[in-house]
């Protein structure tokens, strides 16, 4: 099972050897808002052992905890990666699915070129996005990941249904390129309407569960949630 990492990158050693958080102090023209995040940066065991071990994000943990638990990575396994920049997550999959496997990482942002990922500049939100994963694919895939996150605009309902719009998204891109026996996993926001979304993918998979990585903060509203078994779509 996968723990928090331990290091002792960000913090100081005080009597006894303890650990001592680093404070930030405010400087001139610089925001309370962003002081405050990078004292919570500095402070993260996962954004250190991120550093430590070669991933591009913190992000990486949390597929390496639903992984763990639901058995969504396998040896061969075919692969779509919504939103993939920086491009943890393409990381963990490529890693996981060996040589025989194939990861296909998507981003409206351009992102370095991973070992062994198939990659593409590309909004998924544009209508020729389906189509050119599914070219690149070259037949149903395993399992169909997304990280993807909408522009925050400080609003919780509005940024909540942006979030779970784009999920919904993911859902019908999956529905469309799953294999029989297939997963999806997605990010999504606690706040009212993920029920509907829920409901929806159960009609399509035979599992559909919330999840909360311990590598996701726990002041957030964010959850992942995780379909398997696809049905197929002729079950849909």
């Amino acid at each position: 099972m996968a723990r928090p990492p331990r290091s002792t990158r960000g913090t100081t050693r005080g009597s006894g050897d303890r650990e001592l958080s680093v404070r930030v102090k405010t400087a001139s023209g610089r925001r309370l808002s962003s002081t405050l995040w990078l004292q919570r940066q500095l402070n993260d065991p996962y954004v250190a052992a991120a550093k430590r071990e070669g991933y591009r994000s913190r992000a990486a943990y949390k597929l390496i905890e639903l992984d763990e638990k639901y058995g969504l990575l396998k040896k061969g396994g075919r692969i779509i990666d919504l939103g993939a920049a920086p491009g943890g997550w393409s990381q963990v999959a490529i890693k996981k699915v060996g040589p025989s496997g194939k990861v296909i990482a998507i981003d409206k942002d351009e992102f370095d070129a991973i070992s062994g990922v198939e990659m593409a500049q590309l909004d998924f939100l544009t209508p020729e996005a389906p189509d050119v994963l599914i070219a690149m694919a070259g037949g149903p895939v395993d399992l169909v990941m997304s990280d993807m996150a909408a522009s925050s605009i400080g609003h919780r309902a509005t940024d909540h249904l942006k979030i779970m719009a784009l999920c919904e998204a993911a859902v019908d891109f999956a529905v469309t390129v799953l294999a029989p026996g297939g997963s999806f996993v997605a990010k999504v926001l606690k706040g009212g309407t993920e029920n509907e979304l829920l409901a929806m993918m159960q009609r399509h998979f035979k599992s559909v569960r919330h999840a909360k990585p311990k590598a996701s903060r726990q002041d957030s509203a964010e959850a992942y949630v995780v379909a398997t078994g696809f049905k197929g779509r002729s079950e849909g």
